[in-house]
């Protein structure tokens, strides 16, 4: 064959095989992920995937986090590591194995972890003189450290966080949501006395509740457990609860007053100023990647993610629109300087240079995405010096306008700003209308089947049990904040001085 005709047939195969792959991703991009209202947690599943957040590992339960939802983990990093150092903590490491001794020196801590241990017996080929538990959770490992650091009341308090993974082996996993595997803090601190511990325990709560308001524009309902769903070996336990886009709650976050339980366990103990040996009390507190799934099942919808834009891990896309070459070069050459302008002002800026797909594909895409803010610049918009701004949040013309480059940087942080707001107000609202404050069973079970219940508890377990089996909700919190003083338990009638919420939970 000749050269001419040979080179001629490479270029024909070339073309085609480009043409069936700019096919291929169209179709791809008419995909939709199944709709929220039909199967929520379907749409979940397939969102996670298709955004590239997480993809299952090979061992049942456990998850690989891919680079884009590792990013919007290392946003939530930064935002709480800041306000932990903030109020005097300090990083530290861990191991990752435990002797199985410590895991059984706290009475109540083994019983709440015992189903949910991973216990390594051998290594090097050898059976170990003593089993090694992977780590469900530090609270033991360190005690046995701070046994030996702290000696006097000069010592305390001792404020460590450490970021890291463990492992809890669940039953029934979730992406994010439920794990084997998970990545999270936790914190652990030690002081001289109850006041000063629990102390620190509310101040982490309030952390917590910040950080979940203005960062992730989630409201969340700061409380205390009940007894029956504190914390393995704590005194008290408080959390962030969050209703998430089906009225199901998730326990976003919790702090932990753990009294002297494991002070006594492991000798953490140390001298006070009248030369006297005191038992320490204790704290820790965490908030995991469970979170990230917060994020997604409060604010995405049917198009994909719909990230806030204070933790996305880009805040704004630029999306080229030409059709030749020559117009190419301008659009790309004016992109690339708004991209540096913008990433100046610090703000988190993507510019899709990708060839072969057409600009709807990319708006799509980036919509699965969820980027907060999507920066349109074509022909038309050089010759007018402007650009058009897509907000996520509101879709179609809605969301649209057109603004000089010259002014672009400020409103793209109003912007942000704006949508940040709009998150939080439309979450907020959405709570308010799925939670009922009911005064009757009936209505009470009513509210369960899409939402809360606020109700009046009277305390007694029997009847947070009762509820439990005949309605599968559990109660989620005690609010710090009761706007009434008395009233009816809603289970037995009996007097009562607290509500809490109540709801079906993930």
């Amino acid at each position: 064959m000749p050269a001419e005709e040979s080179n001629r047939c490479q270029v024909t195969a070339k073309t085609f095989v480009d043409n069936k792959l700019i096919e291929a991703i169209d179709r791809m991009s008419e995909l939709k992920v199944p709709s929220r209202s039909e199967d929520f947690s379907e749409w979940y599943n397939q969102l996670v995937l298709r955004a590239e957040l997480a993809d299952y590992a090979p061992v049942r339960g456990c998850m690989i986090v891919r680079p884009y939802g590792w990013a919007l983990w290392e946003n939530i990093q930064q935002a709480l590591d800041r306000r932990f150092k903030a109020t005097g903590h300090v990083n530290a490491a861990f191991p990752l194995l435990i002797p199985r001794s410590f895991i059984e020196k706290e009475k109540s801590h083994v019983a709440g972890f015992s189903p949910e241990l991973a216990v390594v017996t051998h290594g090097g080929g050898e059976e170990l003189e003593e089993p090694l538990v992977i780590r469900p959770t530090s609270e033991t490992i360190i005690g046995h450290a701070y046994s030996k650091w702290i000696q006097s009341y000069r010592d305390l308090p001792v404020l460590i966080n450490q970021w890291n993974s463990v492992v809890r082996w669940e039953l029934r996993t979730k992406l994010f949501l439920r794990t084997l595997e998970f990545f999270w803090q936790e914190g652990h601190t030690a002081h001289a006395t109850f006041e000063e511990a629990e102390t620190e325990t509310r101040q982490m709560l309030d952390i917590y509740t910040d950080f979940a308001v203005n960062d992730a524009a989630i409201p969340v309902i700061p409380g205390r457990k009940s007894p029956s769903e504190r914390f393995a070996g704590a005194d008290q336990t408080y959390s962030i609860e969050a209703m998430m886009g089906d009225g199901k709650a998730l326990q976003a976050g919790t702090s932990h007053n753990l009294g002297q339980n494991f002070a006594k366990a492991f000798d953490i103990r140390y001298l006070d100023k009248n030369g006297t040996l005191q038992d320490c009390w204790t704290t820790s507190w965490g908030l995991s990647t469970r979170f990230i799934g917060a994020i997604i099942m409060v604010h995405s919808d049917d198009q994909g993610l719909l990230l806030p834009p204070k933790l996305a891990p880009q805040q704004v896309v630029i999306v080229p629109i030409y059709k030749t070459e020559e117009e190419s070069a301008r659009v790309l050459e004016a992109a690339k300087r708004i991209r540096a302008e913008l990433v100046a002002s610090h703000f988190r800026t993507i510019l899709d240079e990708r060839e072969g797909v057409s600009p709807g594909f990319k708006f799509n895409d980036w919509e699965m995405r969820g980027i907060p803010l999507r920066i349109e610049i074509g022909p038309k918009d050089l010759t007018k010096n402007t650009v058009v701004l897509a907000r996520r949040d509101k879709p179609g013309k809605e969301g649209k306008l057109s603004i000089n480059q010259d002014a672009l940087a400020g409103a793209v942080g109003e912007m942000l700003a704006a949508i940040q707001k709009s998150l939080y107000d439309r979450a907020l609202a959405f709570r308010e209308a799925k939670t009922l404050d009911t005064e009757n069973y009936d209505d009470f079970k009513s509210a369960i089947e899409s939402g809360f219940a606020f109700s009046f508890w009277c305390g007694d377990p029997d009847c947070e049990q009762k509820i439990k089996e005949e309605t599968k909700a559990t109660l989620r919190c005690i609010p710090i904040k009761q706007p009434r003083r008395s009233g009816s338990c809603i289970k037995c009638g009996k007097p009562a001085g607290e509500q809490a919420y109540f709801a079906k939970a993930y």
